[in-house]
């Protein structure tokens, strides 16, 4: 009898009205008190006004109140103030300071009140292009749900630019009747033109994956598709028409017992037989509790760069036990920079991880580590859009 399963969590995306809330920093305990700075102007005017006396007048300054409340609140708020404004003026004037300074603190209020509205809209609009960045990542980017195909992993992407907070990194993985697929890869150059080519890319591989049953053949549907968008980029005349990509094709078919590029498989069932093709990407790590290993592949081209080289992209075959991870990541790791511009020591730097932590094989934990270790190298600021993928088999069967 098979029982049902729990039903997950659906993680609810925050609307407009609660993206605006968040940009404003005057709040305690989840309530604004944006208010309370005009508020306080609002009360000190006047009291200094009494106390000083004489020629000595500054109830016009009443007129930084709206403002203030201008830069921090609600329009609604800030037509309260400027209200409040006129009359605590017209109630502490003896009429010496006369007419002029009653229209500059109507007329104060008046501009505040258009400033706040155009203050506003140009918040929303700023955060509804966040968010459809946000879902342009999301959709690109998928989340991707625990132990999907039978692998364990992890993954952490961070943009180059913080505001944009997509670039053109791209991974996945695709489970099919075939095995499962795991991609990382990394597009040549920024900006929304790097974006197109690894939403190209995934598309691809999302269709490939699940229907070809050779690895090679889904590479050689990546290669043909990635010329395809070159040529029609060439086509229409944009100067983006010679990038390329780099990426790593890993398949995780049925368990088998068969030679690969390490010796013959005879460890049974414990171990996995995982296909690897690299389109000329930096090398995938093979952190296990004795060490960290780079793998000897044979190295092919990137993706779009077919025409220099038209044989087909190299397959190595590489042996993963049970507790043993494949750490894959993106130039963003490697060629991190310190502020005497030295390079991230990332296989050292995992060594010693390891070294520190044998449970730091766990997906969860190499990235963190890793992510970690980055940012602190660099003093987080980062000059490149950075992924960094950990998998490995699951413990359990699915």
């Amino acid at each position: 009898m098979r029982l049902p399963m729990p039903m997950p969590r659906v993680r609810r995306e925050p609307d407009l009205v609660e993206l605006v809330e968040r940009q404003q920093l005057l709040r305690v305990r989840g309530r604004s008190i944006a208010w309370l700075p005009p508020l306080v102007v609002l009360c000190a005017v006047p009291l200094l006004d009494w106390a000083t006396g004489g020629d000595f007048r500054v109830i016009s300054w009443l007129v930084l109140v709206p403002g203030i409340a201008a830069a921090v609140c609600q329009v609604w708020t800030t037509g309260v103030f400027a209200g409040l404004a006129m009359f605590l003026y017209v109630l502490g004037d003896d009429s010496r300071t006369g007419l002029p300074d009653f229209i500059l603190v109507a007329l104060g209020g008046l501009l505040s009140v258009l400033a706040c509205t155009v203050r506003l809209r140009g918040q929303e609009r700023m955060l509804h292009m966040r968010a459809v960045v946000e879902t342009t990542r999301r959709i690109l980017l998928r989340r991707l749900p625990p132990d999907v195909g039978g692998l364990d992993h992890a993954e952490v992407y961070l943009a180059a630019d913080s505001q944009a907070r997509v670039g053109g990194d791209f991974y996945d993985i695709q489970p099919s009747p075939h095995g499962t697929r795991v991609v990382i890869g990394d597009v040549q150059g920024k900006g929304i033109t790097a974006v197109e080519a690894a939403s190209v890319l995934l598309g691809t591989f999302r269709e490939a994956a699940y229907h070809e049953p050779g690895a090679e053949v889904v590479a050689e549907r990546l290669e043909t598709r990635m010329v395809r968008h070159l040529r029609y980029c060439a086509h229409i005349g944009r100067d983006d028409a010679e990038r390329f990509a780099t990426a790593v094709l890993l398949d995780f078919p049925e368990l088998r017992s068969e030679r690969t590029d390490w010796g013959p498989d005879l460890t049974g069932p414990d171990t996995v037989t995982v296909g690897v093709i690299n389109f000329g990407h930096e090398p995938p790590l093979l952190v296990s509790p004795d060490g960290v290993r780079l793998l000897p592949l044979r190295d092919g081209l990137p993706l779009g760069l077919s025409e220099l080289d038209p044989r087909p992209h190299p397959s190595s075959t590489v042996r993963l036990a049970p507790d043993e991870t494949l750490l894959l990541v993106t130039d963003g790791v490697t060629e991190a920079r310190d502020g005497g511009g030295a390079f991230f020591p990332l296989r050292e730097y995992v060594a010693g991880a390891l070294a520190a932590d044998p449970r730091a094989t766990e997906p969860d934990t190499l990235v963190r580590l890793v992510h970690e270790g980055v940012l602190a190298h660099t003093g987080g600021h980062l000059d490149d859009d950075t992924t960094i993928f950990a998998v490995r088999r699951a413990g359990r069967a699915h």
